[in-house]
């Protein structure tokens, strides 16, 4: 969130419509062309205003945000808090408690790595493999042709003779 509450394009659509407003009473007289742009001009910049105050007034409900936010607060993270963790049938958990689910939680996740591990080598020794395999098929299909290459020279030397 902003300053202005997220409103600063409002307040600058705001302020042009405002000195369009007030320029043109001193414009009036001094070009009839003027008088038509300040006619066309001010309505418009003001319903600009309005739309921009309105879709920041939707967004604000939407997303629920607090405009009165303070920005001379400022965020530690050295001070420590203590926070109170509840179960769902309405007893605390204790810290300890906190503790030991986080290191099963770290034995399980390091048991997933491992095992990310495993089949991370088992992956390319299957690529290995398929590698291997395509040689062998390419170097049975050389032999096929060649076969047939020689089938095909030994048929034309018992044609030509």
């Amino acid at each position: 969130m902003g300053y202005l509450g997220n409103h600063l394009a409002t307040m600058v659509t705001g302020v042009f419509a405002a000195t369009l407003t007030g320029l043109w009473p001193f414009f009036i007289d001094f070009a009839p062309i003027l008088n038509f742009v300040f006619i066309m001009a001010v309505p418009i910049t003001w319903f600009l205003t309005f739309a921009c105050w309105i879709s920041q007034k939707s967004n604000d409900y939407m997303h629920k945000s607090n405009t009165h936010v303070s920005h001379s607060e400022k965020k530690s993270l050295s001070n420590l808090q203590t926070t109170q963790i509840y179960t769902s049938n309405g007893k605390q958990v204790s810290h300890t408690d906190i503790k030991t689910a986080q290191n099963e939680l770290s034995v399980e996740l390091n048991k997933l790595k491992e095992t990310v591990k495993l089949k991370d080598s088992e992956i390319e020794r299957l690529n290995q493999e398929i590698s291997n395999l395509q040689t062998l098929v390419q170097i049975e299909s050389l032999k096929t042709e060649l076969a047939n290459l020689k089938m095909l020279a030994s048929r034309s030397k018992t044609k030509n003779k």
